[in-house]
Order: C-alpha cells, then structure tokens, then sequence
C-alpha cells in the first residue's frame, strides 16, 4: 500500500491542472478531502484520507440517455 500526504495532494491537482482535466475539491467524510472528476463518460472519486490512503471509485456511462420521464424513477427508486 502507497501512503500519500499533502503533497502528493497537490501534485495530483497540479497535474490534472496541467493535463486540462476537469475538477473539483469536496468533502463528504471528515477524515477525507474528495476529487470530483468528470472526464467523457465517466466521474471519478478520489478521496484523499488523512490516514495518507487514498480510495479512487469510478462511475462509468453505459452511453444511453433517457428522457424527461426518467426523472420519476429517481424519485420513485430513491426517495424516502
């Protein structure tokens, strides 16, 4: 296992930076700072831990598209 630190943290960021790859910095846990990061078909997130472990979770398209109706089985699937 690779253990990274904040500077790592920034390398990182300088890099996508300079590769022209689209992101953001988030928090979702307490002990973690997240990359949100959109790429053509795929969002990826890279979450940072302070323990120095870094976790990386992709989401992949399936390249369909649906239309407006869809919207009700989001709230019809994953409401309360």
């Amino acid at each position: 296992m690779v253990l990274v630190g904040l500077k790592e943290l920034i390398y990182f960021l300088n890099k996508l930076e300079d590769s022209n790859i689209f992101y953001k910095l988030n928090k979702v846990r307490n002990e973690a700072i997240m990359v949100e990061i959109t790429v053509p078909g795929q969002r990826w997130e890279v979450e940072f831990m302070e323990d120095g472990i870094v976790e990386i979770e992709k989401f992949i398209s399936d390249g369909d598209f649906y239309d407006v109706k869809e919207i009700e089985t989001l709230f019809k699937d994953f409401s309360d």
